[in-house]
């Protein structure tokens, strides 16, 4: 049995859309075999974003006299707001998606680099997205990277935690002056109570989860 040793790139093209946040990365392909023969040519379609190719996921949580308390952040997502029409998802959405529940996230961009970088980009969503303002030095690393959807983006998500000392500091969050932002709302819940609500549906996002049984596994060990 032959085995794939690299990819060829025969084809490679960007298509980007005039104003907006992401394009789409056409590539045509061989894959080359451990034998030297070629497969016939295929296109393979992925997302790109010149702002930044990862991601930070932030679990902001606090020490409540009741337990860990941890913040979530509800926010437009227009593409699940009206890219699910009905008649096309195999088992009916529960409910519209108008609003969604995550933990705070954000693009790391190209000028944030290694560890620091990503703890730097952290704090500065946590401000923009929550209305904490929080030092890059207590941002937590919570473990290696994880990829999200690999085939249809190349992003890793990085998963950071980081303590708030004074729930009561926090101030209107500015976000970053899109509409999308528009609306946005934050509240704490209990960490466990969180990680039930992502396993019986309340709480759809998978990053969140992650982050969030992370900071379980931390918390606890």
């Amino acid at each position: 049995m032959t085995s794939v040793v690299d990819l060829e790139i025969e084809g490679d093209s960007v298509e980007k859309i005039d104003g907006g946040f992401m394009g789409i990365r056409r590539l045509h392909l061989r894959n080359i075999r451990d034998d030297g023969s070629r497969s016939r040519q295929y296109v393979c379609d992925f997302v790109v974003r010149p702002k930044g190719i990862d991601a930070v996921v932030v679990a902001l949580y606090h020490r409540a006299p009741d337990g860990v308390q941890v913040l979530l952040r509800d926010g437009l997502r227009p593409a699940l707001a009206k890219g699910r029409p009905a008649e096309v998802v195999p088992i009916p959405d529960a409910r519209t998606y108008l609003t969604f529940t995550e933990v705070v996230a954000g693009i790391i961009e190209r000028d944030d680099d290694g560890e620091q970088g990503v703890r730097q980009r952290a704090a500065l969503e946590v401000e923009e997205e929550a209305g904490y303002v929080v030092q890059a030095s207590a941002v937590q690393l919570l473990g290696a990277g994880s990829f999200p959807s690999p085939g249809s983006m190349p992003e890793k998500f990085w998963f950071c935690a980081v303590e708030v000392v004074d729930p009561a500091s926090q101030q209107p969050a500015q976000g970053d002056g899109s509409p999308m932002e528009e609306g946005s709302s934050t509240r704490w819940m209990g960490l466990d109570e969180a990680i039930a609500a992502c396993v019986d549906g309340s709480i759809e996002d998978a990053k969140t989860e992650l982050a969030l049984r992370r900071l379980r596994d931390v918390l606890t060990a």
